[in-house]
């Protein structure tokens, strides 16, 4: 049986699989001001309960933030503080008893939507997480293309607006900056799904989040594009108009398609997708 986690900005959710079946899930909002201490405390608790009742034998582990896949290091976390340089791996090792593999949650995801989700049998697979934060996944051939350092698909931090404001990275104008559900709720007052409903809003926001996806579809030329994360629940108010806006957006000239659809599993593409890499390990 196998540990699935999924760290991100707002949440972190545990699973058990067993074969390719979830059987047990849990899921906690992240207490921010607790930082990293906090989250691993829960995690603890929770794998050592798991640990007593299951014959767990690998973990999987997606990370809400930049990691060092080839030195399995957290290297940091933007939104919770005590991140940077984190054997997150060692510590689960330790609490559930089980070798543990992670990368950012991201590539989890794409993994997860292309083994299981909306993008199998597609390939070249972007995925693309919008939520809490901003995040991206390359999917080609049955692996995940990591670039030469582990951070290639990082779509987030592209700079869409070069006088816009500044990003929690020290850019200014980055994707993240201008789409995730952070910063829309700090500078609107309201929450995402909320601004969701608004049809007007909705005609604004997708102009910024074509931007972003324009990239990945110019460079890429990806067979189809998966949006997971809290906001892309949002369904066809939200992709309809992306849509598009997409193809007023791209090229004249060129004929890349735009296969743009939300992510079929929901709030566990990343689960699945840690049940993924951990069945793979190091063979990714």
């Amino acid at each position: 049986m196998i540990l699935a986690i999924d760290i991100g900005g707002s949440k972190f959710s545990m699973a058990v699989f067993e074969g390719g079946a979830m059987v047990r899930r849990e899921s906690r909002a992240t207490e921010a001001s607790g930082g990293r201490q906090w989250m691993v405390a829960q995690i603890a608790e929770i794998a050592g309960e798991w640990r007593r009742e299951f014959p767990l034998e690998r973990c999987g582990i997606g990370f809400g933030g930049p990691v060092h896949f080839a030195g399995q290091r957290v290297v940091l976390s933007t939104h919770v503080g005590g991140w940077r340089d984190f054997d997150l791996c060692g510590f689960v090792r330790e609490a559930a008893g089980v070798p543990a593999i992670m990368d950012n949650d991201a590539n989890v995801g794409a993994m997860g939507e292309a083994e299981f989700g909306a993008g199998q049998g597609c390939s070249p697979l972007f995925y693309m997480t919008l939520s809490t934060g901003i995040g991206g996944g390359i999917w080609e051939d049955g692996r995940i293309w990591r670039g030469a350092d582990s951070y290639g698909g990082e779509i987030g931090h592209l700079t869409i607006r070069p006088d816009g404001p500044e990003c929690l990275c020290g850019a200014r104008g980055c994707l993240e900056r201008m789409c995730c559900g952070l910063w829309l709720e700090r500078d609107y007052g309201k929450s995402a799904r909320e601004l969701m409903l608004d049809t007007e809003f909705v005609k604004r926001y997708v102009v910024d989040l074509a931007l972003g996806l324009k990239s990945a579809i110019m460079l890429l030329n990806p067979q189809r594009i998966v949006i997971g994360g809290g906001i892309s629940k949002a369904g066809d108010r939200l992709f309809a108009p992306l849509r598009q806006e997409l193809r007023r957006q791209i090229t004249s000239w060129s004929a890349a398609r735009i296969d743009v659809v939300p992510a079929a599993l929901g709030d566990d593409s990343v689960l699945y997708g840690a049940l993924a890499l951990a069945r793979q390990g190091g063979a990714q």
